[in-house]
């Protein structure tokens, strides 16, 4: 029971963090579930099917709030389905001992890249409509690498959405978080396909699920009370943290050269973190002449 709670709360703010920056609630459920035991095929199979019910609240919670680009959920659901269903059939082939290391790597490589993204920043410049010669092949590798890594989906299609400079950022986000629940439903489909529903961790993903529906429709509020700069690079070093544990287990690392490593992690998260408070602050313009959703993104 105390397990469930644990993963209740993990739930809900991995959904927060999720829904305010548009990318985390993959990454960071799976890399708990497998610490705490689960295989990577079981956690990635158990947090997609929570996403389900957390996707869908949150997508309507950014309907109601007009946060959702239609033409963009259109044309990047479809191909971003056919990835993560075909993600989920790959990793169901996988043996155990190959899945576990392959996922902690990629998921290691998603913390890197989602730290590298809130460090460097993105400015958005609203210049042209997306089209779908660059929607569609974002949304297959997208959905391809959210169910072979657990996540992945918001880390990938979020920052290469911001980076075309032709949405603002609310409307990455939220058009983001409603095209996910296609990837979710057909990775889901895919590992029910692969492994059955005896391989899903069917607990775990009602916990987790019951924490991201407590959170979904307040995930927009955590870009007022928290800087989402700082927020994502503390996200992206305990993806990577975490990981680097698994990483470093499976290739028999000792445990002598294991502390530098997680040294290392540890202070270049907080050289980042240092770096991204700095570059916020140089950033800061007058709020009279800056929208709230641009700055969450560009603070």
């Amino acid at each position: 029971m105390r397990k469930l709670i644990v993963l209740a709360l993990v739930g809900l703010v991995a959904q927060l963090v999720d829904g305010g920056l548009g990318m985390g609630y993959g990454v960071t459920s799976s890399t708990l579930l497998v610490l705490v035991g689960l295989t990577p095929l079981a956690a990635s199979a158990s947090v997609h099917f929570s996403e389900l019910g957390t996707n869908l609240a949150s997508g309507f919670a950014h309907w109601r709030l007009r946060n959702v680009d239609w033409h963009v959920v259109a044309r990047i659901a479809g191909p971003g389905a056919i990835g993560a269903f075909l993600g989920a059939t790959v990793l169901s082939m996988l043996s155990t001992e190959w899945a576990k290391p392959m996922m902690a790597v990629l998921l290691a490589l998603l913390g890197i890249y989602i730290i590298v993204r809130f460090v460097v920043g993105i400015r958005p410049q609203l210049k042209r409509r997306l089209s779908s010669w660059f929607l569609a092949p974002l949304g297959l590798v997208a959905g391809f690498v959210d169910a072979t890594g657990g996540g992945g989906w918001g880390p990938v299609a979020t920052p290469a959405l911001l980076s075309g400079g032709c949405l603002e950022p609310r409307k990455v986000i939220g058009s983001v978080d409603t095209a996910e629940f296609a990837v979710s439903g057909a990775a889901s489909l895919g590992f029910l396909v692969g492994i059955g529903a005896s391989g899903i961790h069917w607990g775990f993903a009602l916990a987790l699920l019951a924490g991201g529906l407590v959170a979904a429709p307040t995930a927009a509020y955590l870009i007022k009370i928290a800087p989402p700069h700082l927020l994502g690079v503390a996200v992206g070093g305990l993806i990577l943290l975490t990981n680097l544990r698994t990483i470093l287990s499976s290739f028999e690392v000792s445990e002598s050269a294991r502390m530098p490593a997680y040294l290392a992690a540890l202070l270049g998260t907080a050289v980042c973190l240092y770096v991204a408070r700095m570059r916020g602050k140089r950033r800061t313009v007058p709020a009279s002449v800056t929208e709230p959703a641009l700055e969450s993104v560009n603070a």
